[in-house]
C-alpha cells in the first residue's frame, strides 16, 4: 500500500495544484483553455502516437482488450437502461448516468499507468484507448440524444476527427508500416509526449467544480460509488475468469477504477444534458479516486 501511495501522490498533488492555481487566479482563464487545447490536440496524441508506433502489437491481447472492455461497458450499460426504463430517467440525466459509469480520465489513467507500470503497461493501456474511445463516446452521444432525431452522420464525422482516435490509427499504421523514426526526432517526440501528463493533471485540477456538489446527493454517491468500486470489481472478477496474466488484470483494474472524464462535462452542455449534475459527477469521482484507487490497486498489485 506505501509504494502505491509513493506512486499516486505525485499525480494527486498535481491535480490539487491545478485546482488551488484555478482559485486564486494565478493564472487566468485564457491560461487554462489554452492548456487544454494544446494537450488535447497536439501533447495527448503525440504520447498515443509515440506508444503505439514503436509497441508490439499482439493480435491475442487486442482481442482480449475486446472481449474484457466489451463484456463490462455491456453489462453496464443493459443495466443502466433497465434502469432508466423502471424509472422514467430523461435524457437529460440520463447521459450523465451513463457517462459516469462508462467514461474514463485518460490523463489520470495514463499517469497512474506510467507511475506504476512502466512501458509495457502503456502499450497496453494505449490499445485498450484505442479501442474504448469510440465506443464510449458513442453511448454517451446516443444517452444523451433523442434517438429518433439521431444524426449519424456527424457521430462518424465527430468521431473520425477526435485528436486521441487519430493519434492511435496513426500511430498504429505507422507500426505495421515497418519504418522507423529518426532518432532526432523520435527524441522530439518523446519530449513532447512527457509534457502531456503534468500539464493533463494541472487540467483535471483546474476544471473541478466542487459548488456542483451542493445538489442531487443521491446520484451522485451513486454514480461514483458504481463507477470506483462496482466497476473495477467487475473488470478483476471478468479477469480471474479468464485467467489472465496479472499485469493485464491490473492494467484493466485501473481503466475501470478510473474517475470520468473532465470532457464530459463539455458534451452533456453542448447536447443539453444536465451539465451541473455532470460537474458534480466529475468532481466527487476525482475526489473519492484518491482514496478509492489506492484501496482499489492494493488488491491486484
Amino acid at each position: 500500500m506505501q509504494s502505491i501511495l509513493l506512486s499516486l501522490f505525485p499525480l494527486i498533488a498535481l491535480i490539487i495544484s491545478g485546482y488551488v492555481l484555478k482559485q486564486k487566479e494565478f493564472l487566468s482563464d485564457d491560461f487554462w483553455q489554452g492548456a487544454e487545447k494544446l494537450n488535447y490536440y497536439i501533447l495527448f496524441p503525440i504520447m498515443l502516437f509515440a506508444n503505439l508506433a514503436t509497441a508490439k502489437l499482439d493480435l491475442g491481447l487486442m482481442k482480449t482488450i475486446f472481449v474484457v472492455v466489451g463484456l463490462v461497458l455491456s453489462l453496464a450499460c443493459i443495466t443502466l437502461y433497465i434502469i432508466r426504463k423502471v424509472c422514467g430517467t430523461p435524457s437529460a440525466k440520463f447521459g450523465v448516468y451513463m457517462q459516469s459509469n462508462t467514461r474514463f480520465n485518460t490523463f489520470m489513467g495514463l499517469a497512474i499507468v506510467a507511475a506504476l507500470f512502466h512501458q509495457q503497461g502503456m502499450t497496453i493501456f494505449a490499445i485498450i484507448l484505442a479501442m474504448s474511445i469510440p465506443v464510449v463516446n458513442v453511448l454517451a452521444v446516443l444517452a444523451l440524444t433523442n434517438q429518433d432525431n439521431m444524426d449519424v452522420k456527424s457521430i462518424v464525422f465527430s468521431l473520425a476527427k477526435n485528436p486521441l482516435i487519430l493519434g492511435c490509427v496513426i500511430g498504429a499504421l505507422f507500426n505495421g508500416s515497418g519504418i522507423h523514426l529518426w532518432v532526432g526526432f523520435d527524441s522530439f517526440l518523446k519530449q513532447l509526449a512527457l509534457c502531456s501528463l503534468p500539464l493533463g493533471l494541472l487540467c483535471v485540477g483546474a476544471a473541478l467544480q466542487f459548488m456542483a456538489l451542493k445538489k442531487d446527493i443521491f446520484p451522485l454517491i451513486v454514480n461514483t460509488f458504481s463507477k470506483l468500486l462496482i466497476m473495477p470489481t467487475l473488470a478483476f472478477a471478468l479477469c480471474h475468469w479468464m485467467d489472465l496474466s496479472a499485469l493485464e488484470t491490473q492494467i484493466f483494474v485501473v481503466y475501470f477504477a478510473l474517475p470520468t472524464a473532465s470532457a464530459s462535462y463539455i458534451l452533456t452542455k453542448v447536447l443539453g444534458g444536465d451539465s451541473q449534475l455532470m460537474a458534480g459527477v466529475i468532481s466527487l469521482q476525482i475526489l473519492c479516486s484518491a482514496f478509492t484507487l489506492p484501496v482499489v490497486l492494493s488488491f491486484v498489485l
